[in-house]
């Protein structure tokens, strides 16, 4: 535990220097950063030109790191080197068997995705420099034609030019020699984003639990470019059938573990997996998924019922366990023991299908964009709770004349209602205003005239 917590010091000393010099598309284990941003940077570099992809992982990432090579890009002072030099020297226990760490960072560590982050760090300026040498247009344009989106591990890298993917996995793989790393031969191939290849390989590809792919579309369903002309193509990404069939395994073992339990605690039991996996995949065109998913769990309950009873009818058993809630038709629910309301299952469908915003590029939390990060999590060290809150809520907007709040603008939290009408402290009366809208509200309030703000 205190190595632990010395971890965390040590995390908390070297992240905000790293997060000032992190490449922009590296999204693994980084605050402020999630699978969403990476699978919404992927849709943003195809949605307009369908692209070859190399998709990557790298074999054995955390165990093969050169500690050599990561102490030297850490280039910290000498009582830190040491002391992660110790950490990554320090050995394993394996089945009660101590066994010397001579590669590699220790997995579970507090620190080590940081380490693995830094070990990585200039993968993706390699792949730039080589696009600078490919024809068309100037270096930067040349730099934004070949995309690399990393997140730990695995990444990919698009182009739409074959022979530019086949390059760049030769200069990653030099790249990786460096740090003692090597690209996994059975996770890596070459695909295309809408057409097979050659040797029978499908299109599309399989990335953090999505499928990426492409399909040829008329023009009313055709995705467009900027000048609004049809492409012919659509870019759709969905739930991977792998993670599919694995979610539905992983019900059925519950379903199965609760055979004799009350219905009360399967549903208890149920209902994190269920929002879970939906919320995970409540940005990609998932509605058809869930759906289905809804299916068939529905016919997993059933015979869960049946099990349980069964001399009695179909109709007995749906009955029993299926009920009508607020206009809600044929929901598994229960009647919560001494109280007046309802024990319910969750419905994957019932997960509202929202566009994830990808993070700015190379934004972070330690820039000081108070006001951003604040909109875009909900929560900062710098801001107040009920500030962040306010302000993830709202948007980034003031309230009442609905301009974007900017970094130093004056704000001040206002009760919608003013205590002195008895109006509450809840989140639900109150909100975020520009301090001079506030004064001007203020003085309505005082003055009884109702003034309707501009931003309603």
């Amino acid at each position: 535990m205190y190595d632990r917590a010395l971890q965390a010091l040590v995390k908390q000393a070297l992240e905000p220097e790293w997060e000032a010099k992190e490449e922009p598309n590296s999204y693994g284990f980084r605050p402020g950063r999630s699978c969403h941003d990476a699978i919404e940077a992927i849709f943003l570099t195809i949605k307009h030109k369908a692209k070859y992809v190399l998709d990557a992982e790298i074999a054995k990432c955390f165990d093969r790191i050169d500690h050599k090579a990561l102490l030297t890009k850490v280039a910290t002072f000498p009582s830190l080197r040491r002391q992660i030099y110790a950490w990554l020297k320090s050995g394993v226990m394996d089945l009660g068997v101590p066994k010397e760490t001579s590669l590699g960072t220790p997995q579970g560590g507090v620190i080590s995705p940081l380490l693995a982050n830094i070990a990585l760090h200039g993968l993706e300026e390699s792949v730039k420099q080589y696009a600078e040498t490919l024809k068309g247009g100037s270096k930067s344009v040349k730099r934004k034609a070949l995309s690399i989106i990393r997140y730990a591990d695995e990444f990919v890298v698009l182009h739409e030019d074959n022979s530019g993917v086949q390059q760049c996995q030769e200069i990653i793989t030099d790249w990786l020699k460096g740090i003692g790393l090597e690209l996994s031969q059975t996770k890596t191939r070459i695909a295309h984003t809408l057409h097979a290849m050659p040797d029978g390989t499908k299109p599309g590809f399989d990335f953090l639990g999505f499928t990426v792919r492409q399909f040829p579309e008329g023009k009313h369903q055709s995705g467009k470019n900027t000048d609004s002309q049809k492409l012919g193509v659509k870019t759709i990404i969905k739930p991977a059938d792998k993670k599919v069939k694995l979610h539905n395994e992983r019900i059925a073992e519950v379903i199965d573990a609760h055979k004799a339990a009350p219905q009360a605690a399967l549903i208890k039991r149920l209902n994190p997996s269920v929002r879970g996996w939906a919320n995970y995949y409540s940005a990609v065109c998932s509605k058809e998924t869930l759906s289905k998913l809804d299916n068939d769990l529905y016919s997993k309950l059933r015979r869960w019922t049946h099990r349980r009873h069964p001399n009695k009818k179909g109709t007995w058993c749906a009955n029993k366990y299926w009920h009508t809630i607020k206009n809600n038709h044929w929901t598994f629910a229960v009647k919560a023991r001494n109280e007046d309301r309802y024990v319910t299952l969750c419905k994957h469908a019932d997960t509202p299908i929202v566009r994830h915003v990808k993070v700015k590029g190379e934004a972070s939390p330690y820039d000081g964009n108070l006001v951003y990060w604040s909109t875009r999590m909900g929560q900062h060290p710098e801001v107040k709770p009920e500030v962040a809150k306010l302000l993830k809520r709202q948007r980034g907007k003031c309230a009442h004349c609905g301009l974007t709040f900017k970094p130093g603008d004056l704000w001040e939290i206002d009760h919608i209602q003013p205590q002195a009408n008895g109006g509450g402290n809840g989140y639900d009366n109150l909100q975020l205003l520009h301090k001079h809208c506030h004064d001007l509200k203020t003085c309505y309030d005082k003055s009884g005239t109702h003034v309707k703000s501009p931003a309603t």
